[in-house]
């Protein structure tokens, strides 16, 4: 079967200031080259047989970092981009919470019934996220990957090779962390694509 690597990229400002981020592309800070530097250390054991990432700065600066550690060139896939946000970008979570507690609750709980105003729809980002993930799951087939992408769209990713059907999403996931996903036995064979 199929693992998968889910590294999440060090933290930039609007991590710290607990901001949304979206598809604004900001460097990692400080405090996210530490992490970047950390993580390295922790992966640097692994197996992969490839690493892939997201175009933003983050990830693509951990993904340089953590290849170089792995001897792996890293591959930018435009198609695994953070989620857009729309109007939320840019603004703190507290304020977006305070303000429409209710609707902001509800995308948590249930994002495919939100949009962030001028924002991505959740179900077309996740048939984005097919879209570049089926190449990848079909050519490393018993094999370990790496993948780097920001939240929200890491946990999309997430629950799509797990093929949850229930997506939650967590406002407090840490940066410059990584899990392993074994990706399901059916993901990707006879058309089933998550």
């Amino acid at each position: 079967m199929t693992q998968v690597v889910l590294i999440r990229p060090g933290a930039t400002v609007y991590d710290e200031q607990n901001r949304v981020q979206g598809i604004l592309d900001l460097p990692l800070s400080d405090r996210g080259r530490a992490e970047v530097a950390t993580l390295a250390e922790r992966v640097s054991e692994l197996e992969l047989a490839a690493l892939y990432c997201g175009p933003s700065q983050s990830a693509l600066r951990t993904a340089e970092v953590v290849g170089r550690a792995l001897g792996l060139r890293p591959r930018r896939i435009d198609e695994l981009r953070n989620l857009d946000q729309g109007l939320w970008q840019g603004l703190q979570i507290e304020e977006i919470r305070r303000r429409h507690l209710k609707i902001f609750r509800q995308w948590l709980d249930d994002p495919f019934t939100v949009q962030p105003p001028q924002g991505e729809d959740v179900e077309l980002a996740c048939e984005r996220i097919k879209t570049a993930l089926r190449p990848m799951v079909k050519r490393h087939r018993d094999e370990s990957i790496g993948l780097v992408a920001c939240e929200p769209i890491a946990q999309l990713i997430a629950a799509q090779l797990r093929r949850d059907p229930r997506v939650q999403l967590d406002e407090q996931v840490p940066t410059g962390g990584f899990e392993r996903i074994t990706v399901a036995p059916e993901w990707g064979r006879n058309g089933v694509i998550g």
